[in-house]
């Protein structure tokens, strides 16, 4: 049960190329957003998209995984948990973020709904 505490679990298609950053340790972390979607008729029967954007963060292995085969429009699933935090950006402004640190990764569709081998 300690699983479900905090457990996110998204399909969705990777917005942009992933930002893949090499930490001083030689740890690889990858940052990404993910569009899921959602789909649901209005009140005049007429079908309507709505669109979330979630930003995804991994480390490690599987974001070297992200890095060589998670490209701009990849279909990908995702399991994680939500990670929150705060800054201060340039202007001195305090900001908080949530975001979901990945935990696995699975490779679904083809990069960007190509069928054909890249």
């Amino acid at each position: 049960m300690s699983t479900l505490k905090n457990h996110v679990q998204l399909i969705g298609n990777v917005g942009q190329e992933p930002q893949i950053t090499n930490l001083e340790s030689g740890k690889k972390v990858a940052r990404f957003s993910l569009a899921t979607n959602e789909y649901y008729k209005d009140a005049k029967g007429k079908k309507v998209q709505s669109t979330e954007w979630h930003t995804i963060v991994a480390w490690g292995k599987t974001a070297e995984i992200i890095e060589k085969y998670a490209g701009k429009g990849k279909e990908i699933g995702v399991t994680g948990k939500l990670k929150s935090r705060s800054y201060e950006d340039k202007d001195g402004i305090k900001r908080y973020v949530t975001e979901v640190e990945a935990g696995e990764i699975l490779l679904l569709g083809t990069k960007n709904g190509n069928n054909s081998a890249e």
